[in-house]
């Protein structure tokens, strides 16, 4: 490189004289140049911003008045909104305000839970059946194509069934043992992509293990679908335990979550639909933040729509 110990009549150029050629991209990581394409998504940003505000009030929402979410008062019983009870009180007199944030946690908790924990499961197993091959792969794939068969509500539902319902580990693990074979399927087709590529057949030459190329160099290049598949299933997930609470088989009173209080809500509606909204909006705001999240880092991790 010239500079003025190699060249003493060496003169830099100053920014306007740079053109073309001349002129070089900043130093960036892979990360860093995700989150600059995620800044241009306005969408993407929005969300994320949305989810972080419901991400705070879940944890600091129920400390933000007197009322506890298990404490009954007949005498206040089915009071709407008011500047006492800020989104009203239910049938035993419970506050909302703090019921439903106190739902969240337990929704949200339960909806990263069961995506995280059988992502990690799917991707390990995708791994090692795209990595091996041959009647490795051909036994996992014809497993997972059984299993697919038939719907997974319907294991959800058999399993809590099995188990017992009301917990939030038992929902976590009838969703985990369902929830890992997509994420396999997509990590199989990603690693056999990339299980050619010269950095893996390197690895090989120098002798490493077949885990340590699966664990150190494949599944960390498949990192950035899979995030993108995550924040896709949030929101099913999401809904799947509110659905599973409405019917009966999720979260059981007195502990809360959106999808109990959307059931308890529905069977007074025209009454008092305030109790039946506010959940509602919550449960869809959190599942359309989610999506537009999962849009917005698809297109960030896209080469092909970088700019």
């Amino acid at each position: 490189m010239l500079n003025r110990n190699t060249c003493p009549d060496f003169t830099p150029l100053s920014p306007d004289e740079l053109t073309g050629e001349e002129m070089a991209r900043p130093e960036t990581t892979y990360f860093k140049d995700v989150w600059r394409n995620l800044k241009k998504r306005k969408t993407a940003i929005a969300s994320l911003v949305v989810l972080g505000l419901l991400v705070v009030m879940v944890l600091v929402g129920p400390m933000m008045n007197e009322y506890n979410y298990y404490s009954n008062d007949y005498s206040a019983a089915n009071q709407p909104p008011s500047p006492a009870h800020w989104f009203g009180t239910d049938t035993l007199g419970r506050d909302l305000w703090t019921r439903v944030w106190v739902g969240g946690r337990v929704s949200l908790l339960i909806a990263i839970l069961a995506t995280i924990i059988p992502y990690a499961i799917g991707m390990m197993i995708g791994g090692i059946s795209g990595y091996f091959g041959g009647k490795v792969d051909m036994f996992i794939m014809r497993l997972i194509d059984v299993l697919m068969g038939i719907p997974s509500l319907i294991y959800d539902i058999l399993l809590i069934m099995v188990l017992g319902s009301g917990s939030i580990a038992t929902l976590v693990i009838a969703f985990t043992i369902t929830g890992w074979l997509g994420s396999a399927r997509t990590t199989r087709g990603l690693v056999l992509q990339l299980k050619e590529r010269e950095f893996v057949m390197a690895s090989a030459t120098l002798g490493a293990s077949p885990m340590r190329i699966i664990l150190r160099h494949l599944l960390p290049n498949t990192l950035g679908i899979i995030v993108v598949g995550m924040t896709m299933t949030i929101p099913s997930v999401i809904f799947a335990e509110a659905f599973l609470s409405f019917i009966g088989l999720g979260i059981t009173p007195p502990n809360p979550s959106w999808g109990q209080l959307i059931k308890e809500a529905s069977e007074v509606f025209k009454q008092y639909p305030y109790r039946f909204i506010i959940p509602c909006i919550f449960v869809g705001l959190t599942m359309l933040c989610f999506n537009l999240l999962g849009d917005g880092l698809r297109d960030a991790l896209d080469p092909r729509l970088r700019t």
